[in-house]
């Protein structure tokens, strides 16, 4: 993987996290400020946060799957780099009778 689309997908887990971050307190401000009771208001919350929350875990989820497959292709592309770089040291012993 390249420092580039290391970069990216930090940069992308990131921006989730801040959608995230921001619907939470975009969520408990509104319901703050509602004209409602505090036991109600308390209970939307409870609730607003607990969906919230889901939703995190569902995003976080997705995240670390995503990771663990760059991770892998990454794993195997340097395998295969480095299989090609021992051919061609082969190749060059070859070439040069060592």
């Amino acid at each position: 993987m390249s420092h580039q689309e290391y970069e990216g997908e930090s940069t992308a887990v990131g921006f989730a996290a801040g959608i995230i971050v921001g619907g939470l307190l975009g969520a408990g401000v509104a319901l703050l400020l509602a004209p409602k009771s505090g036991r109600r208001t308390r209970r939307d919350l409870r609730r607003t946060a607990e969906r919230l929350g889901d939703r995190a875990g569902e995003g976080l989820d997705q995240a670390r799957d995503e990771a663990r497959h760059y991770a892998d292709e990454a794993r195997r592309a340097a395998q295969r780099s480095g299989e090609q770089v021992r051919r061609g040291v082969e190749r060059g012993r070859e070439k040069l009778n060592l």
